[in-house]
């Protein structure tokens, strides 16, 4: 009977030693699942990407800007209308504003040489695909992305660039990520999402949002090719900002500039059983 009490506490504590390393390893573990599981369709991906870029490259032709916006869509129109003014109106002029549709269709968007629109030939459903079609079509210092169903305050730019810009060149951010207010549909505010960076954190916590995210941008930046359903973690802004903080220096800045809207019908996110602040942020 002892012995069989010491070994039911040796595994356990075995179970329990498990657990907490998985947790702190969560990110990795799944990404290597995910490349068991998904990672198949990954080479053919980028086959599409390249060939879509080809052919997209002269029909995009924007000039060389201080930040790229990409912003990828897919059959939002109204919304998409209210993210690409609040991308327009942002108090840092020289930008250059990429609309990338998955292959959904397009509404008449706003004239303004900044702004230019492609669609893609069929529907990928892999966001990673159409940001990265939209990353290799545009020229620029650095690159933001933004969401059709989210918008900017209009100094988020400005807030970013002075992130990434301040201090000796030897000790500047590579990427920065800035707060998000997030609110229902209806307008009632849920939460400020606002999280200093730490890598040991976000392997086991995605607490970074595409729409916050302004890179400089360097040969090679890309997001997962992946193709992940709703459901599946990490997604691909978690994924990206855990492989690049890697090597290069990520910084937050605890200012809520994106008013992210989150919306029970995205193609991305799963939603269920989230509930609005008790007070007003």
């Amino acid at each position: 009977m002892i012995i069989r009490k010491v070994g039911n506490g040796l595994e356990a504590a075995g179970h329990s030693l498990a657990r907490r390393v998985l947790g702190r390893r969560r990110l990795p573990l799944r990404e290597l699942r995910n490349k068991v599981m998904l990672g198949h369709s990954a080479l053919a991906l980028k086959r599409f990407e390249d060939a879509e870029v080809a052919r997209l490259a002269d029909q995009v032709a924007l000039p060389h800007a201080r930040v790229a916006v990409v912003t990828a869509t897919y059959r939002r129109p109204e919304l998409l209308l209210s993210a690409v003014r609040s991308a327009l109106a942002q108090t840092v002029p020289d930008i250059a504003v990429l609309v990338v549709d998955d292959g959904g269709g397009l509404p008449e968007l706003p004239s303004d040489p900044r702004l230019r629109s492609c669609s893609l030939r069929v529907n990928t459903a892999v966001l990673g695909v159409v940001l990265n079609i939209g990353i290799r079509c545009t020229r620029s210092t650095y690159v933001a992305f933004l969401d059709d169903d989210n918008e900017w305050e209009p100094q988020h730019l400005e807030v970013a660039i002075a992130a990434l810009e301040d201090g000796s060149p030897d000790k500047r951010p590579d990427l920065v990520y800035t707060a998000l207010r997030r609110s229902l549909p209806d307008g009632r505010v849920v939460d400020v999402l606002s999280t200093p960076f730490d890598r040991r954190r976000l392997a086991r916590e995605g607490f970074v949002d595409t729409n916050s995210l302004v890179i400089r941008r360097f040969p090679g930046l890309h997001f997962s090719r992946i193709r992940r359903p709703v459901g599946i973690r990490p997604r691909e802004d978690w994924e990206l900002v855990y492989r690049l903080s890697r090597r290069l220096q990520a910084r937050h800045v605890p200012v809520p500039t994106v008013r992210y809207q989150i919306n029970p019908r995205s193609y991305y996110t799963d939603w269920t059983n989230i509930q609005p602040a008790d007070k007003p942020l």
